[in-house]
Formats: structure tokens, sequence, C-alpha cells
């Protein structure tokens, strides 16, 4: 029994050690698990949402040496009555108005600062929106090709026989499941993904089921998103941080040098992954409503955005529409879109009313039934305010 008790004791100090070398080794893959489970619960989550390089790995983007862009202020408007109810129950940490590029509106809430790289969510598709714009005007993508063109590591995916059109339209067809309040949801194994270090081009390309012939049927996936940075990446030999530091990021006179999350290849996570401060989404807002046109440079095709902002792809009736990563309204308007993501994330443009609201938040309701109608018809009203 002695021997039997050595022996055992030796067995269970072998598996303790075993389980620290373990720990040590995957520490950090563990600590951004941790992360994941809490990224959204009620006392972390507005922290969480400025300080993202803390809980993921990240890659930075360089604003380059153009001198920060002045926002002038303009007159201080007058909010809508329902304003302040409004950030309160809208989880709002900061906001930017533009009236004609002068600053007419900035607040921030719930101790968070006007220096905070706040995480965008999905508006970073329109960011990718206009980066691949500049591409395909550089002759290096034909939007009517197959994705697989470009990115070959998905031939054989549900995404071969999909264009890069289809897929700007969120029409690929493939079968994803983008219910962010459901653990075992496709885009939250995703993010467990992202934060293991995993590979986000490995995930889409085991992507296999398709619901839909290509082109027939919108079905916003997130997943598309990633699958045109592999065809951007695939068509430049370049990596998306420093595609659009150079194409974009360097012309708008940014505060503070962007970032991306990655995963663990150092792949950006371009379907949501970016992080700026509030101040500079409202200047790239400022660039879009100017159809392209920054400091009298011509950032973005004028062609490619007028394309990419109007309704294309193939949507139910009584729901928002979609263009090229861009969202519309369900009463869509002449000039009036806006970029949005989870949790309260915003770039709405009016140009009628020349008009840019930049919005970050931190909204655990967003999904509620009336919350996004509710959005945009408060962005209405300020932009009509502000436009006289």
């Amino acid at each position: 029994m002695r021997t039997f008790g050595k022996w055992l004791g030796r067995i269970l100090l072998m598996l303790i050690l075993a389980a620290l070398t373990v720990y040590a080794l995957k520490r950090e893959e563990i600590t951004r698990l941790l992360a994941v489970n809490s990224l959204f619960s009620e006392e972390k989550i507005v922290s969480n949402f400025s300080n993202m390089d803390t809980l993921f790995l990240s890659a930075g983007i360089a604003k380059g040496d153009t001198a920060v862009s002045t926002l002038p202020n303009g007159t201080d408007m007058t909010m809508p009555a329902s304003f302040d109810g409004w950030t309160k129950d809208r989880a709002v940490t900061g906001m930017v108005v533009l009236k004609d590029g002068q600053k007419v509106h900035e607040s921030y809430y719930q101790d968070t600062a006007p220096e905070d790289l706040r995480i965008s969510w999905s508006v970073a598709k329109s960011y990718l929106s206009s980066l691949m714009g500049i591409v395909v005007a550089e002759g290096l993508i034909d939007i009517n090709e197959q994705v697989t063109t470009y990115a070959p590591l998905l031939k054989g995916t549900a995404y071969d026989g999909a264009t890069v059109l289809n897929v700007l339209q969120m029409s690929s067809g493939v079968t994803f499941d983008e219910d962010y309040l459901d653990f075992n949801s496709d885009i939250n194994r995703m993010g467990r993904v992202l934060a293991m270090g995993g590979t986000m081009d490995g995930f889409a390309a085991g992507l296999t089921e398709t619901f839909v012939e290509p082109g027939k049927q919108f079905q916003y996936v997130s997943i598309d998103t990633h699958v045109l940075g592999m065809v951007i990446r695939g068509a430049t030999g370049r990596s998306i941080p420093d595609l659009l530091s150079e194409k974009i990021i360097s012309k708008l006179g940014y505060e503070q040098d962007p970032y991306y999350v990655t995963d663990g290849e150092g792949v950006a996570f371009v379907l949501g992954g970016l992080n700026i401060r509030t101040r500079d989404y409202a200047r790239f807002g400022q660039m879009i409503l100017q159809e392209g046109v920054y400091n009298g440079t011509q950032v973005v095709p004028a062609d490619w955005l007028a394309a990419a902002t109007v309704p294309s792809a193939n949507t139910k009736d009584g729901n928002l529409h979609y263009g090229y990563q861009w969202w519309m309204p369900k009463d869509p308007r002449d000039g009036e879109f806006f970029g949005i993501g989870v949790y309260g994330q915003y770039i709405y443009i009016n140009r009628p009313h020349g008009v840019v609201i930049a919005v970050n938040s931190a909204d655990r309701k967003f999904k509620e039934s009336g919350v996004t109608d509710g959005n945009i018809a408060l962005f209405r009203e300020i932009a009509e305010t502000a436009g006289g």
C-alpha cells in the first residue's frame, strides 16, 4: 500500500506539472477565450469596447504623416427632446455630428473619453467596401469574377461559384448562423477561433454548406466580408492594414493610429475588428459624404460609392436595404445610407442635409424590436434639424 501511495502521489504530481505546463504555454489563448466569454457582460462591455487590444491580438494601422485634419467647430446644435433619454437607453459612449464638415455636436458618456479607440464591429465592413472600390479601380479585381480567382483556398468550399459581387451584396448563399446571442452559432464559434489564435482563412474554408444559389437571396453573413478581405489580399499580395493605411487612413488626417483585431496568423478581422476614435469615424464619414473626396484628394472613386450606397441586394420587403457593405433605410431616400455594427455602432450619412453622425455604444439591447428603426428616426431628426 505504501508503494502504491508513492506511485499515486508521483502520478498526481506529474499531472499537476503537466497541467501547469499546458497553462503556461496556452495562457494567452485561455485569457483571450475567457475575454470572449465575458466580452459583452454588463459590468465589462464599456471598458472592453475601448480596450480590445488588451483582450485580443492586434495589428496597427499607420495614420501616416498627414497633419490632423481640423474639424472646425460650428454652432452647437440643439438636440431633439428625446436625445438625453436615448443616450441612456442605448448606452451611447460617444457621438460626433458634422454639418457641412463642421462639428456641431460632440459628447461622451459612461466614463469614456474622446481619446478612446472604440470597436467598430460591422462598421468595419463599410471601410473594407471602400478599399475594395480602390483596388477595383486599379484594375486588380473584377467584381464579376468568382472569389476563387483571387482566393484559391476557397475552391471546393461553400464559396466556390460565388462572384465577388455576390459576396459584396451579402448574397453568397453560404449557410452561416449569425445569431450573436446563441453560444453555438457560427458567428460565436468564429469568435472563439479568433480568441484562441486560430486562422480565419481556415474557418472560411471550412464552410461547405449553401442554402441557395449565389446571387439569388440576400442573407447577412459576416464571414462574407472576411472572404472579401481574402480576395483583396490575394489580388494585391498585401495585408489589409497596410493597404487601408496607404489608400484611405493616411489621407484623412486621423488623430491616432487605429488598429485591427487579428487572428493567430496576424490576419486582420476585417468584418468587425477596426478600432478608431469617434471623431475619426466621423472624418471617414465626411469623406464618403463628399463622394470620396477629402482635402481636395479623391480617396475613394465616386462611381464606386454611387454604386455601393444604393439598394442593389435582393432584400426582403419591409427590411433594411443593402448595397456593397452599406445599409439603407426601409424607405430609402437619395443620399441617405449608413454603416452599422452590433451593440450600436453607426456612421450615418445624409447627403441632402450635409450631415454625418458617428456613434459608438455598448447597447446590450440592440437586437430588441424597433431599436434600429428608432435610431434611424432619431438620426433623421438630427439631420433635418442641422440641415435647417
